[in-house]
């Protein structure tokens, strides 16, 4: 059996506008017909058994806490905190947008979720303290992306699920490269500061830290219940999620009354409206990636690649360029589940744990989502400040310069990324 017909049959769906999940469900029965080798039932039986797993009941629940910290108003009070805490430093609402979007980033799981509430506040403040937009759109545009690298993170539940790989150990490992990307590019914020002359945005004050860290408490609670019960064992990641939302409904309902039943009912159909999509994805994933491996498209794969090079920095190196062209045309859930059984074989080879690989592909996309022509964030970042898409690509373009940096030292730093899932999951 060839597996052109298939690749090529995706590829011309793709081409003409056919959804994702279509186009690779379509591509593969299409292919099983045509070749006859596997009964055409088999399509379906592997599209139920690929989202037939506790796991993916994270997706919802993840993206339902979100959506109800961005309805029920928290993220105002976290970027209060978060302007008392850094505000004072030269340059201050470019490190209260990166703090902001660390913290909200331990609730969210999602760099859109960050992009659309909490860019929306941090893009209208910065206005109004004088930044030029340009810069307030590609300041929140790279510290978006932190929002799916600190745990919680939707991409890594994907990827546990399709490497079979801890998604607690994901987790884990997330914490400290997320923090290394916030504190790049708070580095590029402080050298835009000095090098153009920029005032502090607001007074040092202990007593307004105070308060603001007060009507912020409970909402920094979540990021330290969700990932101390999942490093303790009180719960496990799909609980964890289960338990954001409950919070987050227990916050916006109960404690502070600012959702209401009607945000809660949009809020609601709105998840259930991605969660299908996402579902829809990784069934048609999970067939398209079965005919894959049964055509032995990742031994080929791993066999062209190791007799370019053995040497396992030039393969990271070239699998890094890759997913950071594949970033650029294809949508972070269905590029993890399309490729995770073609590159992680590869990754075995050459001695790489999934884990570390997990971060490697992760923060790849990630990035993806501020290059056109499908980057996400940058759609939505172009309605949020009312300028072109074509603007927002040019401003977030410098912004990348950190994210690249993050992740050299994430591919080529394996002790860091690894240090807490090996401190915590002995």
């Amino acid at each position: 059996m060839t597996t052109l017909p298939l690749i090529l049959g995706f590829l011309f769906c793709l081409v003409i506008g056919v959804p994702v999940a279509i186009a690779l469900a379509g591509a593969s029965l299409i292919y099983v017909m045509v070749e006859g080798a596997q009964p055409h039932l088999v399509v379906l039986h592997r599209m139920i058994g690929g989202i037939d797993s506790f796991p993916l009941l994270a997706i919802p629940f993840f993206i339902m806490a979100g959506s109800l910290m961005n309805s029920a108003g928290i993220t105002n009070r976290i970027y209060d905190f978060a302007l008392a805490l850094v505000g004072w430093l030269k340059g201050g609402l470019g490190h209260v947008n990166v703090v902001g979007s660390v913290i909200f980033a331990g609730m969210s799981g999602t760099a859109v979720a960050d992009a659309g509430g909490l860019g929306n506040i941090e893009i209208r403040a910065m206005r109004d303290h004088g930044y030029s937009v340009d810069f307030a759109v590609g300041i929140t545009g790279a510290s978006s992306t932190i929002g799916p690298i600190i745990p919680p993170s939707l991409p890594f539940v994907i990827y546990g699920v399709m490497a079979n790989t801890s998604i607690g150990k994901l987790f884990a490992a997330g914490v400290i490269p997320g923090l290394v990307m916030a504190l790049t590019i708070m580095i590029m914020v402080t050298y835009y500061a000095h090098t153009r002359g920029w005032h502090r945005d607001a007074r040092f004050s202990i007593v307004n830290l105070w308060a603001t860290g007060k009507r912020a408490f409970l909402p920094l609670l979540t990021p330290v219940i969700l990932i101390g019960g999942m490093t303790t064992g009180i719960f496990t990641p799909t609980e964890a999620a289960i338990a954001a939302t409950a919070y987050a409904i227990l916050l916006g309902m109960v404690v502070y009354r600012t959702l209401s039943l009607r945000k809660f009912v949009k809020v609601s159909l709105e998840t259930a409206e991605t969660t299908a999509i996402i579902l829809l994805i990784v069934a048609g994933a999970s067939i398209f990636g079965y005919l894959i491996t049964l055509t032995k498209v990742t031994d080929n794969v791993s066999a062209l690649v190791l007799s370019i090079t053995e040497e396992p920095w030039v393969i990271l190196l070239l699998i890094n360029l890759f997913l950071l062209i594949v970033g650029c045309f294809m949508e972070t859930i269905a590029a993890i589940t399309i490729l995770v059984p073609v590159l992680l074989p590869l990754m075995d080879r050459i001695g790489v744990d999934p884990v570390h690989f997990g971060l490697v592909m992760v923060l790849n996309l990630m990035i993806g989502l501020l290059t056109p022509p499908v980057g996400m964030v940058l759609y939505i970042l172009a309605r949020v400040s009312g300028i072109s898409f074509e603007r927002t690509t040019r401003a977030c373009l410098p912004f990348l310069i950190p994210l690249l940096l993050s992740l050299a030292l994430v591919t080529y730093w394996p002790g860091m990324v690894m240090f807490l899932p090996n401190l915590f999951y002995k």
